[in-house]
Parts: C-alpha cells; structure tokens; sequence
C-alpha cells in the first residue's frame, strides 16, 4: 500500500526492514512498546531496526552500554501508512482538538438542559410536564446517534435549510470561497453538538430526577424546609449539590465516550475530527493511526476517571481523598 504501483521485491523488502515487519509478531510488539515508552533502549548497529538513527523522533540520550543506548523520548506513535510518512501524532494533533471542542459543546448542552429539564421534572412529579419530559429523554436514549444524525441533518440542513441556514456537512475550519485560507464556521458546530448530546442529556434527565426526588425525602431537606427556607434555597442551597453525585458520574462516562463515540456523527456531518479520522485508517487499513487512536482515547478515559474521583470529594464531604 504504500509503494502503491512502484512496487517490486527490493523495495518491499526496505520497507519490511525499516518498519521491523520482516521480525517474527513477538519482536515487533517488543518494538512497538519500545517507541511508546518514554524511555526506551535502541542498539548502535546499523543493521538493528532503529527510529533514533532516522531522527524520527526527537530524544535525549542517557547512556550507551556496549551498543545498547538508552534514550528519553516522547512517546512515538509510528508513521501513518497513507499520508505519505506522516507522524501519527500529526494526524492526532490535527484531529483531536476538533473532536474535543464537539465532545465539549455537546456535554455542556446536555448538562445545562439535563439538570434543568431534571429539575423541573422531579418539581413537578407525576404531572403532564413531567410525563412529557419522560418521553422525550426515554425517546432520546432510545434512538441511535447514526440515526440522529441523518435526521437533524435532512431536517434542518436540507428541508428548513432557507430558515436555519445550516449545512448537512460541515467542519470547524473551512476553505474561505477564494480556496486561500481556513477560517472558522461556528454554525456547522450546532447540528453535530445537539446530536451527539441528545443521549447524554437524556440520561442526565433521568438521573437528576430520581436523584434530586432521593433527596426530597431526606431529613435535612424536611429540617431546612421547617426553618423556613423557601423552595428555591432549599433546592439550591442543600437539594442539587447532593442530588449532583450520579449526575457527574454519568457525565464523565458520557464525556470520555464522546472522544470515541462521535465516529458515527463526525462521519455523517463531514466533522474532521479523530472519529472520521478512525473511519478512514479502518477504510484504508492505516493500522498505526488506529493503534494511536485507540491508546489516546484509552489514555482520556482513564484521566478522566482519575479526576472524576476528585471533584467527589468537593461533592461528597463523606468520600476522603486517601
């Protein structure tokens, strides 16, 4: 694949030498997680399969043992396969940061309309305005995102396009009209944003509700009620802090997925984020933007797992931080 038509033995045989594919599967593991530790050991010979005598990656040198030298690097991902020895890191770089301010935009809708809707809907228990909302979060679980997507986008990218003036595709940066230079277009964020936070935020409903009705029931909300605290303090003041535990959990399970789960509505919507670019390495078999890919959405979720554990102990004074 990356020889394309140029091919014939003796480059292909370069090509196995360079990246280590002429070595049994077990030595090229061993290789593999040589490039991704930070500290890694590369032997001086010419003939031993190396990226530190192809400066393919930048490294501070430790010591040399006999022809063994142990180097301080950053973390090598490899070469994509099909953009022409592109750095992995490049093609992450270049991704990611559109996928986490979709991931973002799409989490912040959910929990601003999830913990409102939530409330409004455990205010009014058993009621039309709370049967209603029930319906539309289960409707919103239920649905998938591929689906969702391709109907926002018909719906109000194509039919109501001359009242909404959004796109069916569209990413971040664009091409101005002109083909110089990129330039921003926040409104092709709004579409792909509601899809990919319809599910989250239906969660976010269910569970600030039957949290938030928990609470009701506790001995401290009758007390602060019987001091004469009004229902806006009392729910503000003792009831959504508490009620905020389940809620933070799903939202930091939901937030992590979304660095992963936005392949399908990123591919829909033409969003050039890591998502598509997962589709596309998959489509071309690009393995190394796949590994990388995979290992850095790894990576999120173990943080943010990590800082989910922290912030309850700002919500829980009962959860100490051992």
């Amino acid at each position: 694949m990356m020889l394309g038509q140029n091919e014939d033995s003796k480059q292909l045989a370069i090509v196995k030498a360079k990246y280590g594919f002429d070595k049994p599967i077990g030595t090229q593991y061993l290789y593999y997680l040589n490039d991704l530790s930070p500290l890694s050991f590369h032997s001086t010979s010419k003939s031993d399969y190396t990226y530190l005598r192809d400066g393919k990656y930048t490294s501070s040198k430790l010591f040399t043992i006999g022809n063994t030298t142990t180097v301080l690097k950053f973390p090598y991902l490899r070469e994509s396969f099909t953009k022409q020895g592109k750095k992995v890191t490049q093609v992450i770089g270049e991704t990611l940061p559109n996928t986490f301010v979709l991931a973002v935009s799409a989490i912040v809708i959910a929990i601003i309309l999830g913990i409102i809707f939530g409330i409004i809907s455990a205010l009014y228990k058993d009621t039309w305005i709370d049967k209603i909302i029930q319906i539309l979060s289960t409707l919103g679980m239920s649905v998938p995102s591929f689906f969702s997507a391709i109907l926002f986008a018909w719906l109000f990218g194509f039919v109501l396009h001359k009242y909404t003036n959004l796109e069916m595709t569209g990413s971040l940066y664009e091409l101005d009209d002109f083909g110089e230079r990129m330039h921003i277009k926040w409104k092709n964020l709004i579409l792909p944003a509601i899809v990919l936070g319809i599910r989250p935020l239906a969660v976010v409903i269910q569970l600030m509700r039957n949290s938030l009705l928990e609470v009701f029931n506790q001995d401290y909300i009758r007390t602060a009620r019987a001091k004469g605290l009004n229902e806006f303090q009392v729910i503000k003041r003792h009831a959504i802090k508490n009620a905020l535990n389940p809620v933070v959990t799903a939202i930091s399970g939901w937030f992590a997925s979304m660095l992963a789960g936005a392949v399908f509505v990123e591919y829909i919507f033409g969003w050039n984020g890591l998502g598509k670019e997962i589709v596309n390495a998959l489509n071309t078999l690009d393995l190394p933007v796949i590994m990388g890919a995979v290992l850095v959405i790894a990576i999120v979720f173990v943080s943010i797992n990590i800082l989910v554990d922290i912030i309850y102990t700002w919500l829980d004074p009962k959860v100490k931080l051992q």
